[in-house]
This record gives structure tokens, sequence and C-alpha cells, in this order.
């Protein structure tokens, strides 16, 4: 396994059992808070070992007092971001947000319910951070419960395919002038979060036929950031270095 995957499979391990789609929302939306705060700390952790040294959210006395998620400015307003790697130097680099689907919707059994909501809340965190930080790299995680890729019927595509439909738009923002409400990346991530054996695919926004490792997710948009910032960095073998 890659670092990320031991990374994930242990936070994902420490989760509670997931919840029956029947109990009350409160319950539905602790677990999903839960899963966020599982993979936010995971994926931190795996960018301050490819050296983005400072990424968020951290553990206590990691990089100071506190390592919580921070609250970037942004130019619709100050804005919690999931994970986030800055230095004084270039401001903001990197943002990553974490969205999930966990629960079908009693009425339907689908899990479509929400997927507008996440979408909106993903075009949101993009506009208003790359309207304030044109340079910096956006790379979204749409988490969906592996059910998401089965609920289809002969009138309606899973919510899965739809999702990769649906957000298809808003990824591949390659040249900081790009739209604002679009991400550097975007993946789909169909999750079985069975604390006993957790397991995840991760897919590009846009190819739902073709799995990748979500160490080569890090590593496209580790690479973007070496790109945006000659000067400063380089890329070498999925990690950063600065150049000297």
């Amino acid at each position: 396994m890659a670092h990320i995957d031991d990374l994930l499979d242990a936070a994902l391990r420490a989760l509670p059992p997931k919840p029956a789609d029947t109990v009350p929302a409160p319950q539905k939306k602790r677990y999903s808070e839960q899963v966020s705060n599982a993979v936010a700390p995971a994926f931190a952790q795996e960018l301050r070992d490819r050296g983005l040294d400072g990424s968020r959210p951290a553990p206590p006395g990691v990089i100071g007092q506190s390592g919580a998620e921070r609250r970037m400015a942004g130019a619709i307003g100050a804005k919690k971001v999931d994970v986030t790697w800055a230095t004084e130097e270039s401001g903001l680099l990197l943002a990553v947000s974490v969205k999930t689907i966990n629960f079908r919707d009693k009425r339907s059994g689908n899990f479509q319910k929400n997927l507008t909501n996440r979408r909106s809340d993903l075009l949101y965190e993009a506009v208003t951070l790359h309207r304030r930080f044109p340079y910096s790299v956006l790379a979204g995680f749409l988490f969906l419960d592996k059910g998401a890729a089965a609920d289809g019927t002969p009138q309606r595509r899973s919510t899965f395919l739809n999702a990769h439909h649906r957000l298809k738009l808003f990824d591949g923002r390659n040249d900081p002038a790009g739209r604002d409400e679009q991400y550097e990346r975007l993946y789909i991530v169909l999750l079985d979060a069975n604390p006993f054996t957790p397991n995840w695919e991760t897919y590009r926004v846009g190819d739902p036929d073709t799995p990748i490792e979500m160490s080569t997710a890090f590593d496209e948009f580790i690479a973007l950031i070496a790109e945006r910032n000659p000067d400063f960095y380089d890329c070498v073998d999925g990690k950063l270095r600065k150049v000297t």
C-alpha cells in the first residue's frame, strides 16, 4: 500500500460503524462530519510527508500549538477549508475540499438527494478562494458511499455516474487565469467505510471507468503546485522540493 493508503486505512478504522439509513438527520450529519474529520488529517499528513510542511489540520504540537483547519480569507468572505497549505511568501498554495454523501434518501432509496448541495458547496469554495488566490491549486474530493454506484434505474443513471456528469464542467483548471469556479483537480471516491476492512476506489471526475490510486491524485496536484511556482519548488517523485 502507498503511504496515503495506510493513513486513510488507519483513519477509517477509527470511525464508528455507519448508522442505518433510517436514523434521524442529526445522526447522519454527525457521522458525515466524522468521515470528513477522519479523512482531512490523513490527507494533511500525506502532504507534510511529501514536503508541504505546515499543512493543516495537524495534531497539536506538530506545527505549533494549534494545527486546526484554517479559516481562509476569500473574495466572498472567510471560509473554513478542510485541508490547506500556505506560506508567508505566497499565501495559499493548496486547498483540498472533502465532501461526503453517506446515506440513501428514505423516499427515493438512492444517494442522489444531496448531490446538488455538495456541488454547490464545492463551487462556492472554489470561487471564493480562487478570486483571492488565483494561483492556488484547489483539489476536491467527493466521497460517495459505495452503494452510489449501484443505485441507478432504467430511467436514471446511478448517483456515481451522475456526479461525474454534473462535476465534469468544473474540473481541469490548468491556467491561473481560468474560471474561478473550476478546480484544478476533482475526484470522486467510492467508499466502503466498514471500520474493520475499509475500502475505497478513486476516480478522476469525468472518467468513471478508470479507477486510479489515491497516491496518483496527490502526485497530480502536487506537480501542479511546482508548475505554478517554478521559482520556489520542484516536484521530484511526487514530493515537493524547494529550489536552491
